[in-house]
């Protein structure tokens, strides 16, 4: 099939649409449901993600998108017992695809409603079955067992968005797009991220252990395939915060950083120990333990509306217990798709537990930058690539 027509655009008003190949045949298969065009941006852009990240690591992994950037991205490694309790996955089989999706639909479970997922390896029954508990639009990956692709068909009274990809695929070498009317032309963004891209450390303490290179991989990665200015935090094989789409740096880096404090104020105790009402749907929850940990739960202690969702009145979580327990976070890896201008993007994100940052480099202040990460005994190296994306 050489050309796909579309119901229409980004917008119901943008129409005629279609995806369509120049020269042969589409390299993607519709096995359910009509994917929309901002579906189908979603699709390749999460698909280019989760293949550079399996060549990079050779571990199975899964990204969650959410309008054209990440909202999750994780590599197939073991649950926790926490992670499974926050995430919803207790007594869920898993295997390593499915651990992957869970853990990046886990990283920001509110940006992730109604998502777009995307699969390095076959869609196998487990991770078929996560997926038909979540709210959700598609899901894209080179193939699905038959038992998979039934427990898909049954989603949305049958309408779930199924893409088969063919792995084999490469692209043009030339990107066209249009703009007002004007054609645009770059080459495609083929640069590899790999290992190789750590080696040029730059601070004191160039202790990178094999982890922090996966998570730093991992961060990088996602970077390329995330609207810009951005920046993500990384810990053990998953983003905990993405910051897209943002005009300067420090905005990427708290918006990123507060990202991840909140999934880590997921794993305080008052949280885990939150107790529903029976029946109360999984975004509900999320929700709810997203107000539970901002600033507005006093206003809703005020308006007495938490009868609607749990069984008990649960006990404020101060902004002392708050700052106390994001205090615990360590070896946090971060990566930014530009330079850092100012050691203010390192203060921040030190608060947030990162102990090691990739970044391009370049910037006429790298001294302090350099400085400010010795300053908390921090390793960080420059990579020499920007990653934007637009």
């Amino acid at each position: 099939m050489k050309e796909l027509e579309l119901k229409y655009g980004c917008n119901p008003n943008q129409k005629p649409a279609r995806i369509f190949m120049q020269q042969g045949e589409l390299p993607l298969t519709v096995l359910n449901g009509k994917p929309g065009y901002i579906n189908f941006m979603d699709a390749l852009n999460s698909w280019q993600l989760v293949k550079s990240l399996k060549k990079a690591t050779g571990l199975a992994c899964a990204a969650s998108f959410k309008h054209v950037s990440p909202a999750g991205a994780a590599l197939g490694t073991e649950l926790t017992d926490v992670e499974k309790q926050i995430y919803f996955a207790d007594g869920c089989d898993t295997s390593p695809i499915a651990r992957a999706y869970i853990k990046a639909r886990g990283a920001d479970r509110l940006c992730s409603y109604g998502d777009w997922a995307a699969l390095s390896e076959i869609c196998d029954e487990p991770t078929a079955r996560f997926l038909a508990m979540e709210v959700s639009d598609g899901v894209i990956a080179p193939g699905y067992t038959d038992a998979a692709l039934e427990i898909l068909k049954d989603k949305k009274k049958g309408n779930y968005n199924v893409v088969q990809m063919d792995p084999t695929y490469e692209p043009a070498p030339i990107e066209l797009r249009h703009i007002y009317g004007i054609t645009f032309q770059q080459g495609y963004n083929n640069f590899e991220i790999n290992e190789d891209l750590l080696n040029n450390l730059v601070t004191q303490n160039r202790d990178l252990p094999q982890q922090a290179k996966h998570d730093l991989l991992l961060a990088l990665i996602t970077l390329k395939y995330t609207q810009s200015n951005s920046v993500c935090y990384v810990k053990n094989g998953q983003t905990i915060g993405v910051g897209a789409g943002q005009q300067s740096r420090i905005h990427c880096t708290r918006l990123a950083g507060s990202k991840a404090d909140n999934w880590m104020l997921r794993q305080h105790p008052k949280v885990l120990g939150l107790q529903f009402l029976d029946g109360i749907r999984r975004p509900n929850r999320d929700n709810a333990i997203d107000v539970y940990i901002s600033n507005e739960w006093e206003d809703v202690l005020a308006d007495g509306v938490w009868q609607e969702t749990f069984k008990v009145k649960p006990e404020p979580l101060t902004p002392e217990e708050k700052k106390a327990w994001i205090a615990t976070m360590k070896d946090v890896a971060l990566g930014s798709d530009a330079f850092f201008p100012f050691g203010d993007n390192v203060e921040r994100a030190r608060k947030s537990g990162v102990q090691y940052i990739a970044q391009p480099g370049g910037s006429i202040r790298d001294d302090n930058v350099i400085e400010t990460a010795d300053k908390y005994g921090m390793v960080m190296c420059f990579t020499g690539m920007r990653l934007f994306h637009h």
